[in-house]
């Protein structure tokens, strides 16, 4: 088993972090907010731990799980610390109404992520399109994500399998803007009869 760190105290931090937790890794919470981090890695139990936001974070994976607005801030707060790593953008882009997203075609918050990152961070895209409530309730789940870098995506398929997740390769960080759209049409569904537990799923036949 691994460490995952987790930028963030929020619900999907706390979605994920449960969740690697209950399988066995080691999580660590990074938050601005000591008190919220402290509060998360007590609800997560299982050892979590409490890192200090900004500096080197002990995992190998690395979760963004703020609010798009804060999250190209909040990569460039870490710089350096975060070099070598695989950075994980689970952000969604949405306009004020959700009837949309702020970014363009060939553009993306993990794009604007990986503008900022040291040049041997790998980025990818990943999380955005299930809700944070499915994701705690440990079923299985197929999780689509985007990102460049074979090896880099590689280890994050298997660190998605040990959490009982099906890894689904959309390709490279170009289909992050497809995913974040995705985001946006689960939503659309969740809003119009198929409710807050709703998640896509590929079937191979």
């Amino acid at each position: 088993m691994t460490t995952i760190s987790i930028i963030g105290s929020g619900n999907m931090a706390r979605a994920i972090g449960t969740r690697a937790a209950e399988h066995g890794h080691t999580v660590e919470i990074l938050s601005r907010n000591a008190t919220a981090a402290q509060d998360l890695a007590a609800q997560i139990g299982h050892g979590a731990t409490v890192g200090t936001f900004g500096a080197d974070p002990a995992g190998d994976i690395v979760f963004v799980a703020v609010l798009y607005q804060g999250a190209v801030e909040a990569v460039q707060h870490f710089g350096e610390a975060l070099a070598g790593k695989t950075l994980v953008d689970i952000s969604n882009p949405f306009n004020a109404d959700a009837s949309g997203i702020v970014t363009t075609p060939g553009d993306s918050i993990a794009h604007r992520i990986a503008a900022v990152s040291p040049a041997d961070t790998h980025v990818i895209k990943a999380f955005n399109t299930i809700f944070g409530g499915v994701i705690a309730g440990d079923a299985p789940l197929d999780v689509f994500f985007a990102g460049d870098g074979t090896e880099a995506k590689a280890g994050f398929a298997a660190f998605l399998e040990s959490l009982n997740l099906q890894p689904r390769d959309a390709g490279g960080l170009g289909m992050a803007h497809a995913l974040e759209w995705a985001g946006i049409l689960l939503v659309g569904l969740a809003n119009n009869g198929a409710g807050f537990d709703v998640a896509f799923k590929a079937e191979v036949r």
